[in-house]
């Protein structure tokens, strides 16, 4: 059993392959936070101590126990206004104007397997899921807090969310519904999290947490490129390969807030959920709000095995079954070859040369529907201008089939031009308040996916294009930050329910999508990595990692992504040179190395290209295909530390049976007589002979994770290579 449950001491301890997870329901009902970390196969309740502290009051039951505050307790789910000052997990305002919430242990049980969430993306359960419901309740103002943790024994992660239901017989306002709450009495801690902007996000940033909150989030109404939601607290001296590392990743693209508070005596709370700034749900009596999924996991050996049981988990359990083991196609997007400038007859000829080099889909991005032909006008209007193309759809994509090429589109469904037929017909459709003009971002407005007549409108307009012709794949777009977030449909008191509702509706269309087409395969886009989240990849198998496809720039963003989400996810292209975000001119071979670490493909114009280069193309794809099982399912390591990553970036993948291994190195900064580079390697069998392509000797496994293996002969601006080796015997 992973969950186990002394009633006598009142200790669940949630057990995993490598960790120990333990929580204690106290005498006066409050759930205590024992202990998250490394086994120890013991009750880890000796570790609290209680200290009267002046100023952290008593619960009036303990008030002669002057030791006893909730204000210095470890708590499984804390709540507010009741005497703990650090940050809550739940705050509720109840008729009567309260604002304290006193959640006290009721009862539990303990299941087999898993329930999906109603309306959210979830971690899909496996055979040895077990599933611990705890019933936590504030009598006093009707509320019931059912805390749930989903246990992943193999993948070493626990996996949390919380239900809120009004038991009572009057409304509730929900102002705060948190999905994590961790509480660690010891340690000195630092916290990674994941900034960034468009065109350079997940840029990891390693910070000391001082005393006080320290917090990361996004208000833009998605996950956004400027911070991802998941965060990392790790030990002071911990590394890629070393040390205590516990994650805390959120399933959900909407907004969201991650909360770090050391608090008076040097322990770390560590808060998570969606933004609660703006947020406010009424909760009838009788209802439940479900929060997002928050999944964790803890390391004792560092970055680099974190991330891999991040990347086994979100590889086994949360993107779609049928692309667990499935590889992807090689694609070419037309929008850096062509932007809006094309017809069916250009695009054709796009696909004949994408196919002449081995490519194996095209995907025609913006500019194929309504009146879009640049992007002030035609959002919304999802119908092929056949004009425009000079053909339907049906026959374009048949001309690309016959080829021997997939063929994919781009859609934007979430957004509305103010120039488009049905922002005419409706403009009460798109978020704005009244009386006030709303904020424009790239000529846009964005549609109100909260309302259902929404969510059916682009439902029946993409059935309708995607019934009419032969589609495999769907890029899906979002490319502004929500503002002016109200809509017409509710009243006043209601409108703090639209950022989440605007993110059900979204998760509605994308399930309703799948259900009709199974085999329909949507990569996820919000001008790029804007949406780059757990919550979009229960849906999408694949997110486009970035709008900038300067490999250069790409080591940084896909270093970065790496942390949390696996490889198989990224959608990684090679571009032309000089690079259209930058400038830089790159050798073909490095872009083609860098674009390798993720689900390759191609954004270039191909008939730009020389001989040379499509020799050079068809090449790299050949290499794609020998290696692509290596790169999408073997374990993943970074080779640098962030701190020390200066003149080159090296990472490898290694076979889940260590038999085979694939290094990559990018030369970021040339010097005139400069050092050699040495680089260790990871996860090889020590007493393992591996023999490195197109070598005669073997080296132990041993010798390059200690000695490691040189790279020399780099020269030029951006040189690149990669070295493979094969386990003998």
């Amino acid at each position: 059993m992973s969950i186990q449950f002394d009633e006598k001491a009142g200790v669940f301890s949630l057990v995993t392959a490598n960790t120990l997870y333990q929580m204690r329901a106290d005498g006066a009902g409050v759930l205590q936070h024992l202990y998250y970390g490394a086994k120890t196969g013991e009750d880890m309740s000796y570790r609290i101590r209680m200290v009267d502290r002046g100023f952290s009051g008593n619960p009036y039951e303990q008030r002669s126990e002057r030791g006893y505050s909730l204000d210095t307790l470890p708590q499984e789910y804390a709540g507010s206004g009741v005497g703990d000052y650090r940050v809550p997990a739940v705050q509720v305002t109840s008729c009567s104007g309260s604002r304290s919430v006193d959640l006290r242990y009721r009862d539990c049980r303990i299941e087999k397997g898993r329930e999906p969430l109603r309306q959210l993306p979830y971690v899909r359960g496996a055979g040895d899921t077990e599933t611990l419901t705890v019933l936590l309740r504030d009598d006093v103002i009707g509320l019931e807090v059912q805390l749930l943790y989903h246990v992943f024994p193999s993948q070493d992660v626990i996996v949390r969310s919380a239900r809120l239901i009004n038991t009572g017989a009057q409304a509730l306002t929900v102002e705060k519904a948190a999905s994590a709450c961790l509480d660690f009495l010891y340690g000195d801690f630092d916290a990674v999290h994941f900034h960034g902007r468009h065109c350079m996000e997940r840029v990891p940033e390693r910070v000391r947490l001082p005393r006080g909150v320290t917090a990361f989030g996004s208000r833009r109404g998605m996950s956004s490129h400027h911070s991802n939601p998941f965060v990392i607290a790790c030990a002071r001296h911990a590394t890629e390969n070393t040390g205590d590392c516990w994650g805390c990743m959120l399933m959900y693209s909407g907004s969201h807030l991650e909360e770090m508070e050391v608090d008076q005596t040097g322990s770390l709370r560590l808060v998570a959920g969606i933004q609660p700034d703006g947020f406010s749900w009424t909760l009838q009596p009788g209802e439940l709000f479900e929060t997002p999924e928050a999944i964790l996991s803890f390391s004792g050996s560092g970055f680099n095995a974190l991330s891999q049981q991040y990347h086994n988990v979100i590889r086994q359990h949360v993107i779609p079954q049928r692309y667990q083991q499935a590889s992807r196609p090689v694609l070419i997007n037309s929008w850096e070859a062509a932007y809006f400038d094309f017809d069916a007859e250009k695009i054709l000829r796009f696909a004949r040369s994408a196919r002449e080099m081995g490519m194996e889909m095209l995907v025609l991005d913006d500019g194929w529907f309504g009146s879009r032909n640049d992007d002030t006008s035609g959002l919304g209007d999802w119908t092929v201008n056949e004009g425009k193309l000079g053909c339907s759809m049906k026959e374009l994509s048949e001309r690309i089939h016959a080829l021997g090429l997939q063929f994919g589109l781009w859609f934007e469904p979430e957004m509305v031009n103010e120039d488009s037929e049905l922002y005419r017909a409706h403009p009460d459709w798109a978020l704005c308040d009244p009386g006030r003009r709303p904020v424009l971002s790239r000529n846009q407005l964005v549609l109100d996916m909260s309302r259902q007549e929404v969510v059916d409108y682009l439902f029946g307009a993409m059935c309708a294009v995607l019934d009419s012709a032969r589609i495999e794949y769907v890029k899906w777009d979002f490319n502004r930050s929500v503002a002016n977030c109200y809509s017409a449909a509710l009243p006043a008191s209601r409108q703090g329910e639209v950022p989440h509702r605007f993110m059900l509706g979204t998760y509605q269309l994308l399930e309703r999508l799948l259900e009709r087409y199974p085999g329909l395969m949507i990569e996820g886009c919000s001008g790029g990595g804007g949406r780059f989240d757990a919550g979009m990849l229960f849906y999408c198998p694949q997110i486009w990692c970035s709008d900038d496809t300067d490999p250069i720039e790409r080591l940084e963003i896909q270093r970065g992504t790496s942390y949390g989400y696996p490889i198989s996810a990224v959608g990684a292209h090679v571009s032309a040179a000089p690079c259209h975000q930058t400038g830089r001119v790159t050798p073909l071979r490095t872009r083609g190395i860098v674009a390798q670490a993720g689900t390759f493909g191609y954004e270039l114009n191909p008939e730009a290209l020389t001989d040379c280069e499509k020799e050079e193309i068809r090449a790299q794809i050949e290499e794609y295909h020998r290696f692509s099982g290596l790169i999408s399912h073997g374990d993943y390591y970074r080779l640098t530390e962030l701190e020390e990553e200066r003149d080159y970036s090296a990472w490898m993948f290694v076979s889940p049976d260590r038999s085979e291994a694939l290094v990559s190195l990018v030369l970021r900064h040339v010097r005139a007589n400069g050092p050699v580079i040495c680089v260790r390697l990871q996860g090889l069998k020590p007493d393992g002979l591996y023999r490195p392509e197109g070598g005669q000797k073997c080296f132990t496994g041993a010798a390059l994770m200690r000695g490691g293996w040189v790279f020399d002969g780099l020269r030029g601006d951006y040189a690149a290579a990669q070295a493979h080796f094969v386990l003998e015997g």
